[in-house]
């Protein structure tokens, strides 16, 4: 959090209201979670922090200091799309037009102020967090409270509906019931929520490839089409699927799918077992070393199945297998782009790092920006 920004918006005012909310590392359960599965995911030591300030009228502001301090000025009762420079307020307008809905919005305006310590664009769902931050500051502007649960159910209404995003639950519900030193488990179907601990000595890194990508726009809607075509399609066979994840691979075996959506219904299945696999090698306490070779299958059924790899996430990936010190690597988040996770050893260092990103560049002409996170604790009100 940059401190200094809102010192000057505050200006000795003490009547404010302020939220934090995590991003998020896909860990395992790539886009399973649209598809009914199980998902794995970790809350990160970063983050948005949302500031409110309520006025005596209707208008409001909303200020990104990340987005060059671009302020958008509205009205509470008039809620419209942005474009352009002013996309990024879609996220925190969604919230508020479901809170409408909801009829658990603020009565009067307010300034909305945004603080963000996570690197964009690199697969770490800066959308989520930056949901779940303006709905916790909302609520407290209206005097009103939800569960987590519901508060996650909102965030991922607001992204489908008004941003329109055809995500899952899995960046939102990550974001709200992380903990330290642990993964957040989702049942996607149930949308039901639990933590699992991590090993001891182990972290996460996360590789960015430079390659940037809106998910609205790529190739994200369409893998999520052709999910649930294939869904149909099995069906349509009599397979009496509620989701894709739910599919054996008995059924997709007999069944009669074109060559793409098999391909996609393979991924969904075998994406599933793996994540399934991973919890019971965990609660069993099966070596890091181990478990990790089920990331590594996972990122191969995602380039070669899912097909929502590229050359250079595939290089990176690659590059972190063959790593002793690495237990496994793979693509993390939406795709198309954006980041490979690297699962390590804790003596995994700086140096470490450093050799992967050369690699990475004497390869595309340019380094890999790498981060190491934390699992932490997930959204909550602040007070300084």
């Amino acid at each position: 959090m940059k401190q200094g920004f809102f010192k000057q918006v505050l200006q000795g005012n003490d009547k404010y209201f302020l939220s934090f909310a995590p991003g998020r590392i896909e860990f395992l359960g790539n886009h399973l979670d649209y598809n009914g599965g199980t998902v794995l995911g970790m809350a990160v030591n970063a983050g948005i922090s949302c500031w409110g300030i309520p006025r005596e009228d209707h208008s409001i502001t909303l200020t990104s200091e990340g987005f060059k301090r671009v302020t958008l000025l509205g009205e509470l009762d008039c809620i419209e799309k942005q474009s352009g420079h002013y996309g990024w307020a879609n996220y925190p307008l969604g919230i508020l037009q479901e809170l409408k809905n909801r009829k658990l919005a603020p009565e009067k305006g307010f300034h909305l102020y945004f603080s963000s310590s996570l690197p964009i664009a690199v697969g770490l769902s800066s959308s989520a967090a930056l949901e779940l931050a303006t709905a916790l500051t909302l609520l407290q502007l209206a005097k009103k409270e939800l569960p987590r649960h519901e508060l996650v159910s909102l965030c991922r209404d607001a992204e489908n509906k008004f941003v329109g995003m055809p995500c899952g639950i899995l960046d939102q519900g990550t974001s709200a019931f992380g903990e330290n030193n642990s993964l957040v488990k989702i049942d996607c179907a149930e949308e039901s929520y639990e933590t699992i601990d991590l090993p001891a000595r182990t972290q996460a890194w996360i590789f960015d490839t430079g390659i940037k990508h809106d998910l609205v726009d790529s190739l994200y809607s369409v893998r999520h089409q052709e999910c649930k075509d294939a869904l149909a399609s099995l069906n349509s066979q009599g397979a009496s699927l509620s989701h894709l994840a739910f599919v054996s691979k008995k059924v997709l075996g007999d069944s009669s799918l074109d060559t793409n959506l098999y391909k996609r219904a393979a991924h969904v299945c075998d994406e599933q077992g793996r994540v399934t696999r991973f919890c019971r090698g965990l609660a069993a306490g099966t070596p890091p070393q181990s478990l990790g070779e089920i990331l590594n299958e996972s990122h191969q059924s995602s380039s070669g199945n899912f097909e929502n790899s590229c050359p250079e996430l595939n290089f990176l990936a690659e590059q972190l297998f063959a790593h002793e010190k690495v237990h496994g690597a793979r693509l993390t988040g939406g795709g198309f782009g954006g980041a490979v996770m690297a699962w390590t050893q804790d003596q995994f260092n700086e140096g470490d790092a450093r050799l992967v990103s050369d690699n990475f560049q004497n390869e595309f002409g340019q380094k890999s920006q790498y981060y190491r996170f934390s699992p932490s604790a997930g959204s909550r009100t602040e007070r300084l």
